[in-house]
């Protein structure tokens, strides 16, 4: 029989929340790790944007935006309800927003015709509103994991590793625990093992 193939690069962050609701979902799957300067024509021909995550179904349908493959594997399984009460504002805001300040602060180079000064301030007005969240509840959607800490922990993570020292220091107290707790869970440690870079060769 066979099975859904993902390609996926073990350090992106759409790639991270996809395979995690994969493992979370129990959905058997075959893990493709790409090179993204190195691009697998198999993977360019399933979708041409070239961006991870990419998972192709064994009907042949082609999934390739993270949030809808999470969807895909949560409309399967769901053992802990992600899905219940979670916030797409909050989601929405992580992939538009904080997303593009995040890019321009961790990769100045990039645009070298923007200012991009500010970028820094930008990503804290969004750690921000996770600490206002967390002093309410245990998780961003309530005192349960949702979807919303599972789509917007990959980033933040990637956010903290810019001036790693200098995150630590930050006063959002309760989001460095929050993430710290993501970090250190099986289910991150599971989909973040080390895999062979997959080679054509395989098949």
């Amino acid at each position: 029989m066979s099975l859904p193939i993902l390609y996926s690069f073990r350090r992106c962050p759409y790639a991270m929340r996809a395979r995690l609701a994969l493992s979370y979902s129990e959905i058997e799957i075959e893990h493709r790790d790409i090179l993204l300067k190195d691009k697998p024509q198999e993977m360019l021909d399933a979708s041409p944007k070239g961006t991870v995550p990419v998972l192709v179904l064994p009907t042949g349908k082609v999934i390739d935006e993270s949030l809808d493959i999470m969807h895909w594997a949560l409309s399967i399984n769901d053992p802990n309800q992600w899905l219940s009460g979670y916030s797409r504002t909050l989601i929405e805001y992580n992939d538009a927003k904080f997303k593009m300040a995040l890019d321009r602060y961790k990769y100045p180079n990039r645009y070298p015709d923007e200012d991009g000064s500010n970028a820094k301030e930008n990503c804290l007005l969004f750690l921000e509103m996770l600490e206002e969240n967390l002093s309410k509840h245990a998780y961003l959607s309530g005192d349960q994991i949702t979807l919303t800490d599972m789509a917007i922990f990959p980033f933040i993570r990637q956010f903290s590793k810019v001036e790693e020292e200098q995150f630590n220091a930050l006063p959002y107290i309760k989001t460095i625990k929050w993430l710290n707790a993501h970090l250190e869970s099986p289910l991150f440690q599971k989909i973040m093992k080390k895999r062979p870079i997959w080679s054509k060769d395989e098949l």
